[in-house]
Formats: structure tokens, C-alpha cells, sequence
């Protein structure tokens, strides 16, 4: 290896130490995975190289010898009559073979096998492939893809091409078994089924899928079809013990079943017996109009309300920089009012952020509604990080700019976080403003609820990634460099329920957003009054005291 491509690695290994693990959770992080792997199938083509160098002169060694051997051992004495031909057989054999020995023991593999050993250390890990294809499941759920349809990688506006293999499907249904998920394992494990029907070579046998398939199948209740699976599972490896013992136990369950009168069945039951199986209930009771609005069904943008949004300049209230440049307004919802603002933030400046964000990024975390603790939570996806105004001046450019447009000052906000979406990257439905339920989740902060919330798009979305708010049946698209806006709290200082939103599982693209929430303090035995523009039509006056929030609108 040479000496600059030693510093590089070193450097790289630098940026892959930072962010090791849970690679899934974000795009941006996933990419260094691409140089890693890049740097791999350089190291393993050089390690070639040298291997074939070797093998040539091996061969090379191999093919004279092979001469020579034909003409000695046709006539030995003759041949050894000759002085110098004895010499060079003594010599070759003392010398030339053991030279030999050394080479092909020579190990030309040392220097791959240690980058791949250092590399290994920042590599995914079994919680990443699991997260993986926990993601690719999401999707297929979120937008009712079917396992073919993944398989295949038609999906809306990709750029390349990718398809699973066999082996790959039979990966995604192994993991689905291994979490408990039946429902997924029966429909990979028979995409496999239909991929190898198909012809395609493989690792995986059938007789490992219907292994599997067969006791997901009775874990969803369908007796009849698990023995016939599993007869057919040994009918191709009639010595599989456990597939044995399988078959004897569902057998007794099934003739115990058929003693039970048919109206005992349930039509779930029956229905599993036609071998349909239904997707878990869960635990988020708008979990069907939340993936209808993802897939941009049940939107209720009726004509009248769409007669209730315009479009218009915006100054702020009266603000000088707004007046000579004022930005694009556009209400995306009239109740609540939520409007989106164009042109916020210049290229340059997102990319900008995402360079300073990017090393700092991290799981994103929620507070759990019960202890008050920050924890990592499966319904949110994403890694975020939080900058300062002193990190780079384009943070304290784009926060007074942010100032300026809602007139809020960012003194009561939090600092800008930066945001970056993983593989079916989300944040299924949740509340901006903290509940009267909770603990008090800002205590520690020192400061009082979330007034509003400013939405940053950092990054265009091919497919999938909108923000949905299912009480509202309304859902907005991300565009890169726009902004959408809304208020958290109502007139009285209770939280708004409606705003009640989540962020859609990216099915593809790249999602960067910038959401900073927009606070006011708390301060014990005072009183602290802001004022800002609402709209364009009124001004709104937040007079906090202790224990007490009031709104007057002027």
C-alpha cells in the first residue's frame, strides 16, 4: 500500500469511528459506506493482482519442469551422464524447489486481509441488516408493494437499477422470522419460492425456506397449509428431525381441530386456511389514514377549502430586509394555518449545513411521555444533529432570516437542528407541543412549550417522505429549499391538537430537513410578553406568567 493511500485510509477510518453503528437510521451516514466499500474492491483487485503475478511465474516454473521431467525420466542414465545435468538436478532440488516453497507460501493476501480487518470494525452490524430490512418491509407496507414488486426495484423515480436475489428475499424473510414478524416471513419466504420456481440460482434450498415457511404458517393459525408444507418439506429431506416432529404435532392439532363443528370457526380462521393472511393489528390507532395520506390517498383538499388558499408576498411585520426582499407565501392548509415559504435557503447554504451537520449527526431520540427520558424509539427513523450560531456564520444567517420571516425571535428557540431521514426513514404521528400529561418535558431546558414549529425541506424527495397530519387528512410534499410553518399552540395556550403530524417513510431519496421549534421561556414570578405578525392581517401577543399563558390577537 502506498504511503498517501495509507493517510487516506487512516482518515477515513477517522470519519467511519465517528459514526459507527445504526447506519440505517441515515442516509448521509450510509454514503461513507459506499468509499469504505470502494476502497475494499481496490484493495481486493490489488491483492489479485499480485496473486495472479505469482500464479504466472508458478506456472511459468510448472511448464519448464514439465519439459524437462519428460526428457530425464525418458532415459535417467543418459541423462545423468551428462555432468552438468546432474549438477543442475542436485542444485534444483536443493535450491530451486524449496525457492519454490517460499512463494507459493509467500502470503500476498496479508495486506487486504488487514484493511479488511480494520474496516471490519466500522462495518454494519447485525442491528443494522435487521433495521435494513425492517425499513424495506415499512415501505412495502406504507405503500402496499408487494415482495415481487421490491425484488424487482420498480420503484417510482430511481435512478438505477436493483434487484434482490434469491438469497437476498430469503435474508429479508429470515429476519422477519427472527423478530416474531410471521406475517413478513410468508411473504418473502415465498417470493423465494417463486424465484427459485423461476429457475434462478441460489444458496438458499427449499427445503431451508419451507423450513421456515411452514411454522410461520402456523403461527398465523393456517394448520391445513403447514402440513403440506412440511410434507413437502420431507419429501426433499426426508432426515430433517425437526421437520419430523412437526409434522406429527400439527397433525394432532389438525385432527383435533376438525372435531370442533366448522361454526366455531372464526372467519379469520377460515380465511387463513385460504391461505390470506391479514398484517397485525398495532399499536397507532390512525395507522390507515396515516399510510393513505403517505400514498397521497384521502387527502381532503376540498374545492371550497382550496378556495380559502392564496398565494401572496410576505414582509413579516413590516420587517426593512422583507420589505426590499420580500419571500413567497403559500397556504398549504387554512385551519390550522399552515403556509409554506419559498426560496429560504440557497444551495449553497444547505449544502453548507449538511457539511457542519454531518459528523455531528446521531440517533434521533423522543422523550417517553411517561419518564420524561430521551430514548431511541423505532417509530422514528432518522439521525439529527444541532448547531450553533457559532459553528458557522451561514447558522446565524439562516436563524435571523428564519426571525425575520415569523417574528419570532430565536433567542426563545432552539438551536437549529438538521435532520437526515434513513432507509424508510420516519417519524410516525407525534405532537410538537408537550401534553398535560407528560412529565415536564422542557424543565430541563428551562423553558416553556413549543409556540410553533419552522420546517426546513434541505433536499428534494423522488418518492415518499411527505409530512401528513391525519386529524387534518392533509399532507405536504417536501421541496427543497421551502419552508412550511404552523402554530403548536392555540389562543389560550393549550396545545393544538390538530397539528398532530409525521413524517412519511422515504421510499426514495435522500431526506434532509432543518426543523427548529420555536419556544418561550418560562420566567418564575415575571411576566414576558413577545409580540409577532400572524398572517397578514392581525398581530398576535403571547404574555406568559408563571404557571399562566395567555394569546390576544390585536
Amino acid at each position: 500500500m502506498k504511503p498517501w493511500e495509507s493517510t487516506l485510509l487512516v482518515a477515513w477510518f477517522g470519519v467511519l469511528g465517528c459514526v459507527q453503528a445504526e447506519f440505517f437510521t441515515s442516509i448521509g451516514h450510509m454514503t461513507d459506506l459506499i468509499y469504505a466499500e470502494k476502497d475494499l474492491v481496490q484493495s481486493l483487485k490489488e491483492y489479485i493482482l499480485v496473486e495472479e503475478a505469482k500464479l504466472s511465474k508458478i506456472k511459468s516454473w510448472a511448464d519448464k519442469m514439465e519439459a524437462l521431467t519428460s526428457k530425464s525420466a525418458a532415459d535417467p542414465e543418459g541423462y545423468l551422464a551428462h555432468p552438468v545435468n546432474a549438477y543442475k538436478l542436485v542444485k534444483r532440488l536443493n535450491t530451486d524447489w524449496p525457492a519454490l516453497e517460499d512463494l507459493v507460501l509467500q502470503n500476498s493476501a496479508a495486506d487486504f486481509i488487514a484493511n479488511l480487518s480494520v474496516q471490519r470494525q466500522f462495518f454494519p452490524t447485525d442491528e443494522d441488516e435487521t433495521g435494513a430490512a425492517k425499513a424495506l418491509m415499512r415501505l412495502q407496507d406504507t405503500y402496499k408493494l408487494d415482495p415481487d414488486t421490491i425484488s424487482k426495484g420498480d420503484l417510482p423515480g430511481t435512478k438505477y437499477q436493483a434487484v434482490l436475489s434469491v438469497d437476498d428475499c430469503f435474508g429479508m424473510g429470515r429476519s422477519a422470522y427472527n423478530e416474531g414478524d410471521y406475517y413478513h416471513t410468508v411473504l418473502w419466504m415465498e417470493q423465494v419460492l417463486k424465484q427459485l420456481d423461476a429457475g434462478e440460482e441460489a444458496t438458499t434450498s427449499k427445503a431451508q425456506v419451507l423450513d421456515y415457511l411452514s411454522y410461520a404458517v402456523f403461527q398465523l393459525g393456517d394448520l391445513h397449509r403447514a402440513v403440506e408444507l412440511t410434507r413437502r418439506l420431507l419429501s426433499l429431506d426426508p432426515s430433517h428431525e425437526r421437520a419430523g416432529g412437526n409434522l406429527h404435532y400439527f397433525e394432532r392439532l389438525l385432527e383435533e381441530e376438525r372435531e370442533k363443528m366448522l361454526s366455531n370457526h372464526t372467519e379469520a380462521e377460515l380465511a387463513a386456511q385460504q391461505g390470506i393472511y391479514e398484517r397485525p393489528v398495532d399499536y397507532l390507532p390512525e395507522r390507515d389514514v396515516y399510510e393513505s395520506l403517505c400514498r397521497g390517498e384521502g387527502v381532503k383538499l376540498t374545492p371550497r377549502r382550496q378556495k380559502r388558499l392564496f398565494c401572496r408576498y410576505h414582509h413579516g411585520n413590516r420587517v426593512p430586509q422583507l420589505l426590499i426582499a420580500p419571500f413567497k407565501e403559500e397556504d398549504e392548509w387554512d385551519s390550522p394555518h399552515i403556509v409554506r415559504y419559498y426560496d429560504v435557503m440557497s444551495d449553497e447554504e444547505i449544502e453548507r449545513i449538511k457539511e457542519i451537520a454531518k459528523p455531528k449527526l446521531a440517533r434521533a431520540t423522543v422523550r417517553d411521555p411517561k419518564t420524561g427520558v430521551l430514548t431511541v424509539a423505532s417509530y422514528r427513523v432518522s439521525k439529527s444533529s444541532w448547531l450553533e450560531e457559532d459553528d458557522d456564520p451561514v447558522v446565524a444567517r439562516v436563524n435571523l432570516r428564519m426571525q425575520h420571516i415569523t417574528g419570532l425571535t430565536v433567542k426563545t428557540a432552539e438551536l437549529l437542528q438538521v435532520a437526515n431521514y434513513g432507509m424508510g426513514g420516519q417519524y410516525e404521528p407525534h405532537f410538537d407541543f408537550s401534553r398535560k400529561d407528560e412529565q415536564d418535558a422542557f424543565k430541563r431546558l428551562g423553558t416553556g412549550n413549543r409556540v410553533a414549529t419552522f420546517l426546513n425541506y434541505m433536499s428534494d424527495v423522488e418518492a415518499g417522505g411527505a409530512t401528513v397530519f391525519p386529524d387534518l387528512g392533509a399532507a405536504i410534499w417536501p421541496k427543497k429549499g421551502t419552508a412550511v410553518f404552523w402554530y403548536n399552540l392555540l389562543r389560550s395556550g393549550e396545545g393544538d391538537y390538530r397539528t398532530r403530524h409525521a413524517a412519511c417513510p422515504v421510499l426514495v431519496g435522500c431526506k434532509w430537513v432543518g426543523p427548529p421549534y420555536m419556544w418561550f421561556l418560562h420566567i418564575q414570578g415575571s411576566t414576558f410578553t413577545n409580540s409577532y405578525n400572524c398572517g397578514s392581517c392581525s398581530t398576535v401577543v403571547f404574555t406568559i406568567e408563571k404557571n399562566r399563558t395567555s394569546l390576544v390577537v390585536q
